[in-house]
């Protein structure tokens, strides 16, 4: 049997179903929804999480557009003042997996200053309520510690529903 959902039969249910429909719609293509979307559907490389989570998190690829991992891989002997190069082999494959998952949405995939992705807009607006000295605490550190209040960061998995801000 073929079974379709169907709205109430009131002068506003087309109003309704028109702007449940466009609410659902708005939610799903925001820069932050794709992002995470896109983050928690990327099988993880085990050469990636090798060699860039021995240091920070592997971040999803998904936090930053190609040209900003093909730069920050090309420069892996001054990777944030540490010299964190790779074989020739192991670098193409990383960097070609890092590209082939970069984020694609124009929201998202403008450049951040310095290829950072803690100075991204979208980062920088997602995270406006965090107190300067948050980033400050001990446990913390630096923005670009996302395990310190992501609980699940080392999955891909930012849902802020899982958030503990350190004390």
């Amino acid at each position: 049997m073929n079974r379709t959902l169907d709205f109430p039969r009131h002068p506003r249910a087309a109003t309704t179903r028109r702007l449940v429909v466009a609410a659902f719609a708005l939610a799903a293509l925001s820069p932050w929804a794709r992002a995470e979307g896109a983050r928690a559907s990327v099988p993880p490389l085990p050469l990636y999480q090798q060699e860039c989570a021995s240091c920070h998190i592997a971040y999803p690829p998904g936090l930053l557009p190609a040209a900003s991992w093909q730069r920050l891989m090309g420069g892996l002997a001054r990777h944030f003042d540490t010299d964190a190069s790779l074989d020739a082999a192991g670098t193409r494959a990383i960097t070609a997996w890092l590209t082939g998952h970069a984020e694609a949405d124009r929201h998202l995939r403008d450049t951040p200053p310095q290829d950072r992705i803690t100075r991204s807009r979208w980062f920088l607006r997602e995270h406006d309520e965090v107190r300067p000295a948050t980033w400050k605490l001990p446990a913390v550190k630096s923005a670009a510690n996302c395990g310190a209040c992501h609980t699940q960061a080392d999955k891909g998995d930012f849902d802020e529903h899982r958030i503990r801000i350190p004390r």
